[in-house]
């Protein structure tokens, strides 16, 4: 399992747009993915757990990955939540 620590450098924060491109990148890959923030702990891989957390520029997150992919996923993730892009 790989847990680190990230800011969240996305411009207006994770709204629907970089949240959907993140949840369909992420389903291709075999692991489980969370994100934690303060006490609540979320799906990556479920939109619906993603818009009910409010990530905002400026965050501090926590990711956690554990599956067979889980090192290619969290450089992914890091890079994604600079920037808001999708790293292909």
């Amino acid at each position: 399992m790989i847990e680190k620590s990230i800011e969240v450098f996305i411009k207006n924060g994770l709204h629907a747009r970089p949240a959907g491109e993140l949840v369909k990148m992420l389903k291709q890959y075999d692991c489980d993915v969370f994100l934690i923030k303060g006490e609540k702990k979320i799906n990556l891989k479920s939109i619906i757990q993603i818009m009910s957390t409010s990530i905002r520029e400026n965050d501090v997150i926590r990711v956690q990955v554990n599956g067979k992919d889980e090192a290619e996923v969290a450089r992914k993730l890091e890079k994604f939540f600079r920037n808001g892009k999708i790293d292909r």
